[in-house]
């Protein structure tokens, strides 16, 4: 064991429906690796969403902000949010006052799952703060409604710029900018001429550009294709999901939250309230959230030890949860990730 070294002081919010359950497997696993490679963690622990709401009438206390401020480091579970109605979302709300600008999912597919698409190794960056997202509706009159799609040549800058200095980085090779500017000539234009000029700074980094619709269907033919992926707010929700589903589904896959100086790792998939409190949930996308947020306060080593153990579970196939074809509950996969570590 290392000598410890860093307590890291993190904002964990638990969330909604199985959000409690993953959120403890995922404390459980990081101490564990923490405690192999000489670094501990301090956490400050929230209620936020629907089931915060409906105790308190708040869905995110200024107590949890204050915490993310001064923290600078979150991890979340999943949060509901209503459809058509009721509070506005937690995660945009949490994006726009930390200004977390870069969703980052990285889709890699796991040992051991059987899909139609294996050894899939993809990133995707999606601008986070503005597009339809801004959340800048009005109801015209009775029978119409108006959102306004929001694209600046500064949020566009800094995604395509966050993407490109990754992949040189990261030994990435092709970047494919997604957008519909045959439609939307005046917002995905700009986004296209920002990505454009970016990449004319990176000419060892082959550069593309793909129509949203298409780029559905070349996923489902040919999903080899894509290496990185650069694209707006809701086409980087809706493809994230879909390239989800080729490693086997949003219960694998990890997601952050990057700003200038506040990170906040997440769960991309939804609460689940059918199976909450029942020992069905899978931990792992929010496990392999962990791994990057490890990675970003610079403890690789944990990092790294706790990705080793996800892949070994998986690999060896015995302790895996009923989503992806195994047979055992939460507690069982996050005791065998430990035994693993």
């Amino acid at each position: 064991m290392s000598a410890l070294t860093h307590i890291h002081k993190i904002t964990l919010i638990p969330g909604d429906g199985i959000g409690p359950e993953v959120a403890a497997a995922m404390v459980s696993v990081v101490e564990a690796a923490g405690k192999l490679t000489g670094c501990a963690f301090e956490w400050h622990s929230f209620e936020c969403g629907a089931e915060a709401y409906e105790k308190n009438g708040e869905i995110l206390p200024q107590a949890a902000l204050d915490s993310i401020a001064a923290d600078k480091v979150a991890i979340k579970g999943p949060t509901a949010t209503p459809i058509g109605g009721g509070f506005s979302s937690i995660n945009v709300a949490m994006r726009k006052k930390f200004d977390l600008y870069n969703n980052f999912r990285p889709v890699k597919s796991l040992p051991g799952i059987k899909t139609n698409y294996p050894g899939i190794d993809m990133i995707i960056f999606r601008e986070n703060t503005e597009d339809l997202y801004a959340g800048l509706e009005v109801m015209i009159n009775p029978d119409i409604a108006q959102s306004l799609k929001i694209i600046t040549r500064k949020g566009s800058t800094r995604i395509a710029r966050s993407a490109f200095e990754y992949a040189k980085k990261h030994g990435r090779k092709k970047i494919h900018a997604i957008h519909k500017a045959n439609i939307m000539k005046k917002s995905d234009g700009l986004f296209l001429e920002c990505c454009k000029a970016v990449a004319a700074e990176y000419p060892e980094i082959t550069y593309a550009e793909h129509i949203v619709d298409n780029t559905c269907m070349q996923l489902v033919m040919n999903p080899y294709q894509y290496d990185v992926i650069l694209t707006e707010n809701l086409y980087g929700d809706i493809l994230s999901d879909l390239c989800s589903g080729l490693i086997g589904g949003l219960g694998l896959v990890p997601g952050a939250n990057l700003g200038a100086d506040t990170a906040i790792f997440e769960a991309v998939h939804g609460s689940a309230p059918d199976i909450a409190g029942q020992d069905k949930a899978n931990p792992t996308a929010l496990i392999q959230s962990a791994v990057l947020m490890l990675h970003h306060i610079d403890e690789a080593e944990a990092a790294n030890k706790l990705q080793a153990a996800v892949e070994k579970v998986y690999a060896e196939g015995k302790s895996t949860t009923r989503d992806v074809g195994g047979s055992v509950g939460t507690k069982a996969f996050t005791e065998a990730v430990i035994a693993a570590l």
